[in-house]
């Protein structure tokens, strides 16, 4: 998905010693349903560990990028969160 960075928290490490970052990704896009064009836009809670922890952390907020990864419940189980395992220059 193409998402700009709203915002990111501090890079942490799990218990495990690993690179660990949150973050909230806004996207904005234009899409046909059913002949009409609508206007899409998500907030999406998105995490990265390791070496893109690292990488996202130093990235500007307001910054455009393409992430690619997986959804899945957090342990709260109360909405998704993109685990990222990709992200290039949008």
């Amino acid at each position: 998905m193409s998402a700009c960075i709203a915002e990111t928290d501090v890079l942490r490490y799990t218990p495990s010693g690993l690179p660990a970052v949150n973050l909230r990704l806004e996207h904005a896009s234009e899409l046909q349903e059913a002949g009409q064009t609508r206007q899409v836009k998500a907030t999406v809670k998105a995490v990265a560990f390791g070496t893109l922890a690292e990488r996202l952390v130093q990235q500007a907020v307001g910054s455009s990028w393409r992430f690619h990864g997986f959804l899945a419940s957090p342990k709260s189980g109360r909405g998704l969160v993109l685990h990222i395992q990709e992200f290039s220059q949008d």
